[in-house]
């Protein structure tokens, strides 16, 4: 049985994965003066952010619809025997739901709700690929999936709550009063939602390698270190990126460290200052 893995733009997977296993991306949209553009397709994550430090507007993101699930569910069965397709977490869009009742047109379409964004996602989508690669069903596709998605740790610092903050999702005076104190919160994905889990003051280059360390702590033994992501906005220094990327080494042996640029979606929200490193606990 020929089964494809699908997702949302949001996974974040860097482009040659999605290419070695033909994973299927359904494009979220950013409204840019009222117009939708195709999260990576019609529009990148510098054209956003050029937009909005011009001080011409603000961008949004939407979901996808239900007949555009639809079409690409129908698409890709021309060519597959089933799909298991990996969503955003529902708490931060409705494309798990639109998806879902898609799905319905159809007996061997299967939905999982990541619980989770950005390369939290990325890694599911990653494994399902593996393990369709290898010749699993459906089926035992998403048992081994719904195992792994409590097991996901996902956060990033972000560096301004400039965008969260015209995003509608803080308050002007919570994004003031953290400028002035040169706060930098720590987001972690919690049960599908996002929450404050510590926050950071300094300068971000250097408050982002104690931030690592927090995260793989020596002391803690509940660590997967087959793989981990570190995920950042286009324009990240790479001194930056490769600092991080010693810093992981020096405290854990991952089997593979995958360093990749977060998407439109995850950028509006986050804006052009953040990094995270996102893997599975034991």
């Amino acid at each position: 049985m020929k089964v494809k893995i699908t997702a949302d733009s949001t996974c974040d997977l860097p482009q040659d994965i999605v290419e070695k296993y033909n994973i299927g991306i359904t494009p979220l949209y950013i409204i840019m003066d009222e117009k939708p553009y195709k999260d990576r397709i019609e529009i990148s994550a510098a054209d956003l952010f050029e937009y909005v430090e011009s001080g011409k507007g603000i961008t949004r993101s939407n979901a996808i619809n239900i007949s555009e699930y639809q079409e690409y569910f129908s698409e890709w069965l021309k060519e597959c025997d089933a799909i298991v397709h990996i969503s955003i977490s529902n708490h931060f869009s409705a494309c798990n739901q639109s998806a879902r009742i898609a799905a319905e047109d159809f007996d061997n379409v299967y939905i999982v709700d990541s619980l989770s964004l950005s390369s939290g996602s990325g890694l599911l989508v990653l494994d399902a690929a593996i393990m369709a690669d290898e010749g699993k069903s459906p089926e035992q596709i998403v048992e081994k999936l719904e195992q792994l998605i409590p097991t996901v740790e996902a956060s990033f610092v972000i560096g301004t709550l400039k965008y969260l903050h015209l995003g509608g999702r803080c308050s002007g005076l919570a994004a003031l009063g953290a400028n002035i104190l040169k706060l930098n919160p720590c987001i972690g994905v919690i049960d599908g939602k996002m929450e404050v889990v510590k926050k950071y003051r300094g300068v971000f280059r250097n408050i982002i390698l104690q931030y690592v360390e927090d995260r793989l702590n020596e002391s803690r033994n509940d660590i997967d270190t087959r793989r981990i992501f570190v995920t950042y906005p286009p324009g990240t220094p790479e001194d930056i990126v490769n600092s991080v990327v010693e810093k992981v080494k020096s405290l854990r042996s991952f089997d593979e460290i995958i360093c990749n640029e977060a998407g439109c979606v995850i950028s509006n929200h986050c804006g052009p200052i953040c990094l995270g490193i996102l893997f599975y606990r034991k």
